[in-house]
């Protein structure tokens, strides 16, 4: 009997598990469709896959109680490590022109700043002590990434550039600060301390000094194991998930800053030549979405709504002033030297949306044994709730209020990588031809690009017998790694691209002033812009990122950019516009434009003759 007990018991184990399987397996694929609903609504990602894990959760339909905070936190720490590195890998130190120092200060004194003005507001609201008050703020102190330039995606909002590399660097960058912050204050709470001092000073430059050093080591060791091993196909990117958590682990147990340091790994890895980038970069595309869901879910399955709902009114409090007070103030005090205006600071201000790490800060408490570690977590989810509501669906019209959205959208373009054994010096990469498409238009590739074969209905054709690009053609282009996004604004698909007859009609190279153009045809341009070069007019217009297709328009007609090269529109073709719909109706050939042009120039040369 006891041993039929004990059959009985295992087999009973083994159904759980074939359950709990199940039940995964069922919320990854519902959550995977979920993004689709949450990209077509403009609804927060991070508030789908929270509502999905509440659902499931003991007071939802699925009945599932979970509480374990330790799995949660291992978890937790696991995902936000391969997250914070894929971050890394896709920054470029490009972006960082400019941006640096302010994105920086954001990201470290504005999170402090916060925490310490949130803080202050919690230990009134919600009677806490002084330390437990300024944990309230640090929890809820850093940006959630992930959920801001999803948003900015979905919406199809391209930020002007100074204010987009700021929010991509601050946003990535403040995780490590809040989460050393708010570890510490755990501790000295733990610990029984009543205050701040020095040596909590000492504990954070710490964590920064040894995170950043074994962030920076990390990075270069792992680049140099990738280019010195020729390993089987397929193992490059485990051999980066695996070495990221390494040095994650490596920092946390020398007492700094594992997450820092997985960032700053994946930075130095992400900005130096190395072999299988290709694969390494497309496997952390499949790996984070996998780390965001599972985590995301998981802190909606900890939630118990009933809990929620008491403590809702001082975190509704908490949330308003951290929207309206805490995250703008710091943001003003950081931006202030660097000469950012008023309606960008705005923008960044608003653009400060708390998510998961936030949910996961809060799970903290509870596993020290903080007495009132209840008050963290549910005042940390309704917190992020608000804000994902409250800013999240109006990131875009925010964006164009205040005047930091460039005027054309931005589209995402399909890229196919294709690595090449034994080189670093360039790569293959491969881009389907759409309608509307820029390479259309432009006729030829930048110098540094070099297209090898064309996949046309089915036929595999060489650069010379394929001719220019086709709409449904597969392009294979040899490029280097690190010009491959520029190449990409020549196959990102559009409905304003010029035909390449239209923007041929009238070509003007970059370097000649607007103001010989405005005067040779009587058009009408800003006084600040006589001066200025076409190519210094794109740049200003367009933020110093300007693409094939841009236009600049000047009265009845328009510039359409036709070759850009290092940023810079080297060529430009000059048509004529339909203003009733927008559309090119007429190729400004030497007829058309004598029609459109002669009353305005011949008065202005007979004025000239009076004169």
């Amino acid at each position: 009997m006891p041993g039929n007990r004990r059959a009985i018991g295992g087999m009973e184990i083994i159904t759980l598990t074939n359950i709990f399987l199940l039940a995964a397996a069922a919320l990854m694929v519902v959550g995977i469709f979920s993004s689709l609903v949450a990209s077509r609504f403009g609804a927060p990602l991070l508030l789908v896959f929270l509502v999905i894990g509440m659902l499931a959760g003991e007071d939802g339909p699925g009945q599932i109680h979970f509480s374990d905070y330790r799995a949660t936190y291992l978890v937790g720490s696991v995902a936000l490590a391969i997250i914070l590195f894929d971050g890394g890998l896709r920054t470029r130190l490009s972006s960082f022109r400019g941006t640096l120092g302010p994105a920086v200060l954001l990201s470290t004194v504005g999170v402090v700043i916060t925490a310490a003005l949130v803080g202050v507001v919690a230990m009134l609201v919600l009677g806490l002590p002084l330390l437990e008050g300024l944990l309230v703020g640090a929890v809820v102190a850093s940006t959630d990434a992930a959920a801001v330039f999803f948003l900015l995606k979905s919406g199809g909002l391209q930020l002007k550039k100074r204010v987009g590399s700021l929010l991509e660097i601050e946003s990535a960058t403040n995780d490590p600060a809040a989460i050393f912050l708010s570890v510490l204050l755990v501790e000295l709470i733990a610990q029984g301390h009543g205050g701040l001092g020095w040596d909590v000073l000492l504990a954070l430059g710490q964590q920064a000094l040894i995170g950043s050093a074994v962030g920076v080591a990390g990075g270069l060791g792992l680049a140099l194991l990738l280019n010195r091993f020729d390993l089987p196909s397929g193992l490059h990117p485990l051999l980066a998930v695996g070495a990221a958590l390494v040095i994650f682990g490596l920092a946390a147990v020398a007492d700094g800053s594992g997450f820092l340091a997985v960032y700053l790994a994946g930075l130095v890895l992400g900005n130096r030549p190395v072999r299988a980038i290709a694969s390494i970069t497309s496997f952390h595309d499949a790996a984070t979405w996998l780390c965001q869901l599972v985590m995301f879910v998981m802190l909606g399955l900890l939630v118990t709504p009933s809990k929620v709902l008491d403590y809702a009114l001082p975190a509704l409090v908490i949330a308003v002033f951290l929207i309206a007070v805490g995250r703008p103030v710091a943001v003003w005090l950081c931006l202030a030297p660097f000469g950012f205006r008023s309606s960008e600071k705005l923008y960044v201000s608003w653009v400060g949306l708390r998510g998961a790490v936030s949910i996961f800060l809060a799970t903290i408490p509870t596993l020290a044994g903080v007495a009132s570690a209840e008050v963290f977590f549910n005042v940390a989810f309704t917190v992020v709730i608000v804000s994902l509501v409250v800013q999240g669906w109006t990131l875009t019209w925010a964006a164009r209020k205040t005047g930091v959205a460039l005027a054309e959208a931005s589209h995402e373009v399909r890229r196919f990588e294709i690595d090449l054994p034994g080189q670093l010096d360039y790569e293959l990469v491969a881009y389907p031809v759409m309608a509307g498409s820029p390479v259309l238009g432009h006729g030829t590739l930048p110098g540094w690009a070099q297209m090898l074969l064309v996949v046309r209905e089915g036929a595999i054709l060489s650069a010379e017998q394929a001719g220019q690009p086709r709409p449904g053609d597969y392009a294979y282009v040899l490029a280097p790694p690190e010009r491959v996004g520029r190449l990409d604004r020549l196959f990102v698909p559009g409905e304003n691209a010029p035909d390449v007859e239209l923007a041929a009609a009238f070509p003007f190279k970059g370097d000649i002033r607007i103001g010989v153009i405005a005067d040779l045809y009587g058009l009408t341009i800003a006084a600040h812009e006589r001066d200025m070069t076409i190519a210094e007019v794109f740049a200003e217009r367009f933020d110093d990122r300007p693409a094939v297709g841009n236009r600049v328009h000047l009265g009845p007609v328009a510039l359409v950019a036709r070759a850009v090269e290092d940023e810079r529109v080297g060529l430009a073709g000059l048509i004529f516009e339909d203003h009733e719909d927008g559309r090119d109706r007429h190729i400004l050939n030497g007829a058309a434009l004598a029609r459109l042009l002669a009353p305005r120039h011949m008065a202005r040369k007979r004025a000239r003759r009076r004169a």
